[in-house]
C-alpha cells in the first residue's frame, strides 16, 4: 500500500508536465513519469516538505531533480539548491543526470566531494552554480573556507539519506545546517526510514509529510525482510561482511542454540564489534548488566536464543539478524517483528544455506512476505564502503584540529609520502587506520536524537516567498563528534 500525506495531491501525468519539464525528459530520453515522480512533484512544486519512501531504480533522482527547473531562477548567480550524498559516486551521477536535464535552460550545477583537487570546484563555484550535489565532508569544507556560500539557498535535498548515516556523516550534516537559511524547502529521499533517519528528517525539515512508494503491500512502519545465501561454513564470514555493509545501529543476532550464540559473540567481539551474548546458562546478574546495557542503546549488538531472548522488548531496534533459521514458521515472525515499530522501518536479515532458502520461501508464501534476495558483499564493496567511512571519520577529525596541531603534523607528511610509495610500509598506514576505525565501531555513535520533532527556529531573515521563518547564513558552527551508524549498500535509482 502507498501512504500519503494529508490533504492528499493527485499525482501529475507526463501531458500535466510543463513544458520546461517535458523538454527536460526528452534531453533524458523519458516518455512518461515513473510513478515516484508523478506523486513526489506535486508536493515539491507546492512547497510541501516531504519524505519520500521509494525502492531503489524507481526515478527517486528525476522526481527531485525536475522540480528545480521551476523552482530555481537562472538569473540569480547564486547557489539556490543543495543536494547531499553519502558518496562521490552517487554526487557524479546526480551530477550528471542534472547536467542532461539542466541542459539549455541557464541553469549550472556543480559536484562537490572528496579525492580531488579542488580546482574545478572552485571553479564551479565562481562561476555561480545554481545546483551544487557533493559529499557533506567536501562541502563543509568549502563553507569554512567561504568558497561556498548558502545564504540564498531555496531548496535542500537529502539523496540517500539511510546511507548518509551509514557512512557518518550526521556530526557534518549538522555542521552544514549552522550555514543554512531557515527558510528553505525541504525534500528526504531513503529506502528505509527507520527511527534515527526518521528524526534526521524533524531536523532539517520543517513538519515533514511521508509519502510512501513501497513496493506491493509493504507500509513505511513495516520490516524489509531481506536473505542472503551462503554455505553453512560460511556463515560466520558472511555476516562480518553484511555487518560491515549494513552498518546497523543495533540488532539482536539470533541463533537456534547456545553453543552458536556464544560462537557467534565471540566472533563479532574478535572483528572489534560491540556485542553480548545471553543464553539460559548466563547468570541472572550477568544477564541484568547485558540488558541493561541493551535497554540503554549501550550495546550495539546481543546475540541470543529464542528462549534466552523472551520478553526482550526494546525500541528503536534496526535490525534483526537470523544467523540461524527458525525450527518453525512463526519464530521466524517473532524474530523479525522486533524490528520496524512505532511509525519506523526496519530489516530482518536471514544468512541462508540452500536448505534454509527453501524453508524462508515457504516461509514468505504462508506470510504473504515479500523477502529481497541479495547477493554476498564482495571484498571490494567492503573496502568500498569502509573507505567511506574511514575518510568521513578523518576529515571530521581534522577540521576540528587546533591550527598549532595542524602545523606540527606537516612534519610528519615526508614520512606518509615514504610510506605510501612501498608496498610493505604501506601495511603500517593501513594499521593505524584499522585501529582508528576498530576504535571507533565501540564509539557510542553520533545520531540525531530520537525524540527530535521540528526543525530549529533561529530568527534572522524575514520572511520570502516560500514562507515560514528566517535564519542565518555562514554562522559559527557547532561542534561535531564521531560517525553515525545505519544501514547502508543502497544503490542508485534513476
Amino acid at each position: 500500500m502507498n501512504i500519503e500525506p494529508e490533504n492528499a495531491l493527485p499525482e501529475l501525468t507526463f501531458d500535466e508536465l510543463s513544458a520546461p519539464l517535458r523538454a527536460a525528459c526528452a534531453r533524458a530520453g523519458w516518455n512518461d513519469v515513473m510513478p515516484v515522480q508523478a506523486k513526489a512533484i506535486p508536493y515539491i512544486l507546492a512547497g510541501r516538505d516531504i519524505m519520500v519512501h521509494s525502492r531503489t531504480g524507481s526515478g527517486k533522482t528525476g522526481a527531485f531533480l525536475l522540480p528545480l527547473l521551476e523552482l530555481l531562477d537562472p538569473a540569480d548567480a547564486t547557489t539556490q539548491a543543495l543536494v547531499l550524498a553519502p558518496t562521490r559516486e552517487l554526487a557524479r551521477q546526480v551530477h550528471k543526470e542534472a547536467e542532461m536535464i539542466f541542459a539549455d535552460t541557464g541553469l549550472r550545477t556543480v559536484s562537490v566531494y572528496g579525492g580531488v583537487g579542488y580546482g574545478p570546484q572552485l571553479d564551479g563555484l565562481k562561476e555561480g552554480a545554481h545546483l551544487v550535489v557533493g559529499t557533506p565532508g567536501r562541502i563543509l569544507d568549502h563553507l569554512e573556507r567561504r568558497s561556498m556560500v548558502l545564504d540564498k539557498l531555496r531548496v535542500l535535498v537529502f539523496d540517500e539519506a539511510d546511507r548518509m548515516l551509514s557512512v557518518g556523516f550526521y556530526p557534518d550534516m549538522k555542521a552544514i545546517d549552522t550555514y543554512l537559511p531557515r527558510k528553505r524547502r525541504g525534500f528526504m529521499f531513503s529506502a528505509t526510514y527507520p527511527p534515527v533517519v526518521l528524526s534526521l528528517a524533524n531536523q532539517f525539515l520543517e513538519e515533514p509529510e511521508m509519502l510512501s512508494l513501497s513496493r506491493g503491500h509493504e507500509a513505511v512502519a513495516e520490516t524489509d525482510h531481506v536473505a542472503y545465501e551462503t554455505g553453512n561454513a560460511e556463515k560466520s564470514r558472511c555476516l562480518i561482511r553484511v555487518i560491515e555493509m549494513e552498518n546497523p545501529d543495533s540488532a539482536i543476532v539470533f541463533t537456534n542454540t547456545k553453543a552458536n550464540a556464544n560462537f557467534v559473540a565471540v566472533v563479532l567481539q574478535r572483528f572489534g564489534y560491540d556485542a553480548e551474548q545471553i543464553s539460559s546458562d548466563l547468570s541472572q546478574a550477568n544477564r541484568e548488566k547485558v540488558l541493561a546495557r541493551l535497554y540503554d542503546h549501550d550495546l550495539r549488538f546481543l546475540v541470543a536464543t529464542d528462549v534466552a531472548a523472551r520478553g526482550i522488548d526494546v525500541d528503536n531496534l534496526s535490525h534483526v539478524v537470523l544467523y540461524d533459521f527458525p525450527e518453525d514458521p512463526e519464530s521466524y515472525i517473532h524474530r523479525t517483528g522486533r524490528t520496524g515499530r512505532a511509525g519506523a522501518s526496519g530489516e530482518a536479515i536471514a544468512l541462508v544455506d540452500p536448505v534454509e532458502n527453501l524453508r524462508l520461501k515457504a516461509v514468505a508464501r504462508r506470510y504473504d512476505i515479500d523477502v529481497e534476495k541479495r547477493p554476498l558483499p564482495s571484498d571490494e564493496d567492503i573496502a568500498a564502503i569502509v573507505a567511506e567511512r574511514v575518510t568521513a571519520m578523518l576529515e571530521a577529525k581534522l577540521r576540528k584540529l587546533d591550527r598549532l596541531v595542524v602545523e606540527r603534523m606537516r612534519r610528519m607528511e615526508p614520512l606518509v609520502e615514504r610510506l605510501a610509495e612501498d608496498e610493505d610500509e604501506r601495511k603500517v598506514l593501513a594499521m593505524l587506520l584499522d585501529e582508528h576505525y576498530q576504535a571507533s565501531l565501540h564509539a557510542v555513535p553520533d545520531l540525531p536524537p530520537l525524540h527530535t520533532t521540528r526543525r530549529g527556529t533561529d530568527s534572522g531573515r524575514g520572511d520570502d516567498e516560500f514562507g515560514g521563518r528566517g535564519g542565518r547564513g555562514g554562522g559559527k558552527r557547532s561542534g561535531r563528534g564521531g560517525g553515525g551508524r545505519r544501514t547502508g549498500g543502497r544503490r542508485r535509482s534513476r
